[in-house]
């Protein structure tokens, strides 16, 4: 990965982490963005000392708010003409429904609709350095749904019921951006970590976080996915698959529905203010 640029979301905790150590360890100039500036620089500075290797950069940005995305793509452009992968990581789990300053629902906001506007507004980068990769951290996608009559929530909100959504709209995102790609050389995939022990979890109930953490893995198992799919040669032709235990497994239920897929583009685009 030397000579390589790889800009990652929600960088400095978790999977994000994990991932941006492993990567910046083969070489890469990794670009952290998070939201708080004193935790992670604080992380930024211990990869970079793990991995033995200064470029590793920080971009801060609340991902919850669009305009917080669009100087962060605009701070990643200038420092970067070519990004060779893009890693759409961030995540919340808030216990509440809360908007943003711009009237979003904010876990909507964050765990997808900030990684739809990133990955556009990156694209000329990433076409430039093309052949390049697009990763989406999701989930799998049995027994999940997605209302897109309300993807503010506004019918009823609970952590379960607005995460499993937005990560659904991940693969439908995943897909639907494969598909508008071919030909492009730059190539967009999602995954499913599995069950990670995390600090997103912190906010939640105390038993849901009891049972988080009896079933889940080390951060550094969840980013063997993100890693092969950022580095491995296996896939470097593959686009528009879900991934689990670095292997393509088979999209289930609504994730299936390529109208649906283009409808919550047109919706994203909207939202989001920028071409369909």
């Amino acid at each position: 990965m030397a000579g390589k640029v790889v800009v990652i979301t929600g960088a400095n905790t978790g999977i994000g982490r994990a991932t941006a150590e492993e990567l910046a360890r083969r070489g890469a100039t990794v670009v952290m963005v998070c939201r708080n500036r004193e935790r992670a620089d604080a992380a930024r500075r211990e990869i970079a000392a793990a991995a033995k290797n200064d470029s590793v950069e920080l971009v801060v940005a609340d991902l919850s708010e669009m305009e917080q995305v669009r100087r962060a793509a605009s701070d990643i452009a200038a420092m970067h003409p070519k990004v060779d992968v893009l890693i759409n990581n961030a995540a919340v789990f808030l216990p509440r429904r809360e908007e943003t300053s711009e009237g979003l629902e904010k876990t909507f906001a964050t765990n997808y609709l900030s990684h739809f506007l990133l990955t556009h507004l990156l694209l000329p980068n990433l076409k430039a350095a093309a052949p390049s990769r697009i990763i989406n951290v999701a989930t799998l996608t049995r027994g999940l749904k997605i209302d897109l009559d309300d993807l503010q929530l506004k019918k009823g909100y609970s952590v379960m019921s607005s995460v499993g959504p937005t990560k659904l709209a991940l693969i439908f995102f995943t897909q639907e951006l494969a598909r508008r790609l071919e030909g492009t050389g730059v190539t967009v995939n999602a995954l499913h970590p599995g069950l990670i022990k995390t600090p997103l979890l912190d906010d939640v109930s105390w038993w849901m976080r009891a049972m988080f953490h009896l079933l889940s893995k080390p951060p550094e198992k969840g980013a063997e996915t993100p890693v092969y799919l950022a580095t491995s040669g296996e896939v470097a032709n593959v686009s528009g698959k879900l991934f689990a235990d670095c292997k393509p497994i088979k999209v289930t239920g609504p994730a299936t529905d390529v109208a649906l897929q283009t409808r919550l583009w047109e919706l994203s685009a909207a939202l989001a203010r920028v071409p369909a």
